[in-house]
């Protein structure tokens, strides 16, 4: 049986990794992974509105993975709108590097249920398989980590390379051009990079429980026998 602060801090790292699985489970369903400003450019340039009046073409855009929506202000009053990613408009996107940050986030996932099944493991018994023990569970925190900030760069990648924002904002836009004026990532994307940092203590807290402590050691008195003890 492990000791009782190996048990403490094994069911600490498995209460973590299970706020870690929340954790990127709602950033995934959340549409708000990014939020932005968007101009009307078509209309402002029809109008030639000066500075005071390009306020009546700003609107707004929010996104996740899989939905968002936005408001288009092209001079007559606010549109709302609401949009899914698939199946259409993942077409005009970069179709693999949206599926891999999907897919790299479910392998996240996965992985931290198994940590968190291992932390639990360890914190009832000690294996006899070291593979099932503390290095095993490093091994499951480090690649759910991983993955997540592989999602969290790629999705980074989307936004500032691809123009990923910009892309949203002008499908299925015929008429109005859109231009992004203001874009900023919102609590889902924070979301996932704090349940990486909860990864990243857990490999923190298994190292600590592989540290040997020295014990304290409490002297007996020695007993001192005298010869009036041994005529007694």
């Amino acid at each position: 049986m492990p000791g009782c602060f190996k048990k403490t801090l094994f069911a600490l790292a498995s209460l973590i990794n299970f706020v870690a699985f929340i954790l990127i489970v709602v950033a995934m369903g959340t549409p708000k992974w990014m939020t932005g400003k968007i101009l009307c450019k078509t209309g402002a340039d029809l109008v030639n509105a000066t500075n005071p009046e390009l306020v009546k073409f700003i609107g707004e855009i929010y996104y996740g993975l899989f939905r968002g929506g936005k408001i288009r202000q092209c001079g007559l009053g606010g549109r709302r709108s609401k949009f899914t990613i698939f199946p259409h408009m993942v077409k005009k996107l970069n179709t693999g590097l949206h599926v891999m940050i999907i897919m790299f986030l479910c392998v996240a996932i996965f992985f931290s249920l198994v940590s968190f099944g291992f932390c639990i493991l360890n914190a009832i018994k000690v294996p006899y398989r070291a593979i099932k023990g503390p290095a095993g569970a490093c091994l499951w925190n480090f690649l759910a980590g991983g993955f997540i900030v592989l999602a969290v760069t790629s999705f980074m990648a989307a936004v500032k390379l691809h123009h990923l924002t910009e892309r949203i904002a002008n499908f299925r836009e015929n008429v109005f051009q859109f231009v992004i004026l203001e874009e900023q990532f919102e609590d889902c994307f924070w979301l996932c990079v704090a349940s990486a940092t909860a990864h990243a203590v857990n490999l923190l807290l298994i190292a600590i429980s592989g540290i040997n402590f020295p014990q304290i050691k409490t002297k007996t008195e020695e007993a001192n026998v005298t010869a009036e003890d041994i005529m007694y």
